[in-house]
């Protein structure tokens, strides 16, 4: 072979990509024929096998205008490439890249679909090819975003910007994402596409952006499991989430942290003060909420996350109907124990519904915060409360339970009661 060779479209005066026709096909061909000839190897399209095969078999699939013949030798074509990349000489290989580059742009959408397939794992595959098919619609770029490893960082982070939502849901399920892509995509706002990165241990995030979704985390709560269940947690963003996940989530933390009973109190008691601190004006649900409260205990959708919903919504009515309803208790009782100092019968109330100590903390500290006469010293309060909840039996607070649930005196029932009695 001399100098004299042209590329696809530069021979017949195309542009360097542009439509190709028979005849250059043909003619770039039968260089490419002349250059591997020697080996004659192309894919079998009915079997899928690499196999010996006459090389007038891909002039024949390139005459062939219908979707399925253009298919077959997208196929065809592709697996050569990527089949045979590793024994070619440097010449073989530019020749035969030239090609498929010419190939692509040619073929219909559907093809070009096939040619990504076939492409998106092969490590010799061009970067310009690949940022081609990136760049498509998602149904033909899916495979190279998600799989092929030649896209650079500048390229991933420019397709977040640009395209859709469904481009970066490919692009944080790949084996391998660094910090500076999974900061553009938490950047993109877009949530189920960042609780996919989470999701993704191999996604590498910096501790600033990891710092970031923590706080998130506290308002988008579809982030917190898959943040708790990372590898790369650190134990002080840990303690931060503590008191917003969920009770099977806050047992997955102690144990994996090794929190004693001391660092779980601490941890509650100063997230407690901060909820009292943050005091806002409480809400009004309307002489509607006994109704409400009914229907949802009715409808079996009554329980602790929807009584700690209740008070941060400032819906304090709602609230104390549903501990009314749930507890079984008079609604001059429920005020009582809600709003009085000390907190020792709310905690009763609650331990009677197998609360635990995280969720009486928060609702211990919204009761205060919705109590224009509540103590000052927050702190010690708390404190105190939680205390009393930990050595609270379960067994003790449904006796005082069953006591006022009679109309037993509200303080006799306390005098008579055995906090420790049998605790679980």
């Amino acid at each position: 072979m001399d100098g004299s060779l042209h590329f696809f479209g530069k021979k017949a005066g195309c542009g360097s990509h542009g439509s190709l026709d028979i005849e250059e096909f043909e003619f770039e061909f039968e260089y490419y024929k002349q250059a591997i000839v020697e080996d004659g190897i192309c894919s079998d399209k009915l079997g899928g096998k690499m196999t010996k095969m006459d090389t007038s078999g891909l002039l024949q699939l390139a005459r062939d205008k219908s979707a399925s013949g253009r298919a077959e030798l997208a196929l065809a074509v592709s697996e050569i490439f990527v089949g045979q990349g590793e024994i070619w000489s440097d010449r073989e290989r530019a020749l035969s890249i030239e090609i498929l580059r010419h190939l692509v742009h040619d073929f219909e959408r559907t093809v070009r679909r096939t040619v990504a397939e076939q492409l998106a794992s092969w490590p010799a595959l061009p970067e310009d090819l690949a940022n081609f098919l990136a760049n498509e619609d998602i149904e033909i770029a899916f495979p190279i975003l998600s799989e092929s490893g030649v896209l650079k960082d500048e390229t991933l982070i420019e397709i977040i910007r640009q395209r859709t939502r469904e481009h970066q849901m490919a692009i944080v399920i790949r084996e391998s994402i660094s910090e500076a892509v999974s900061e553009e995509v938490v950047k993109t706002g877009n949530n189920d596409v960042i609780k996919r990165l989470l999701e993704n241990q191999n996604a590498k995030i910096s501790k600033k952006t990891m710092e970031y979704l923590v706080d998130e985390a506290k308002r988008v709560d579809t982030f917190r499991e898959p943040i708790v269940r990372r590898d790369d947690l650190d134990p002080m963003l840990s303690r931060k989430m503590y008191l917003w996940v969920s009770a099977a989530l806050r047992k997955h933390l102690s144990e994996r942290f090794s929190m004693d009973d001391e660092t779980v109190d601490d941890l509650l008691e100063n997230a407690a003060v901060e909820i009292f601190v943050n005091r806002g004006g409480s809400g009004n649900s309307g002489i509607k909420s006994d109704q409400l409260a009914e229907s949802l205990i009715e409808e079996g959708v009554a329980n602790i996350e929807l009584l700690v919903g209740a008070l941060k919504d400032g819906e304090v009515s709602l609230f104390m109907s549903m501990i009314k309803k749930m507890t079984g208790l008079r609604e001059q009782l429920v005020k009582r124990l809600v709003f009085e100092p000390g907190g020792e019968g709310l905690a009763i109330a609650c331990k009677s519904l197998d609360m635990d100590k995280a969720d009486f903390s928060i609702i211990f500290a919204l009761s205060r915060r919705a109590n224009p006469n509540a103590s000052k010293d927050f702190s010690k309060e708390i404190r105190s409360a939680l205390q009393f909840y930990g050595l609270l039996s379960a067994e003790a607070a449904n006796k005082v339970m069953h006591q006022w649930q009679r109309d037993a005196g509200y303080l006799a029932a306390l005098r008579d009661l055995d906090i420790g009695a049998t605790k679980h």
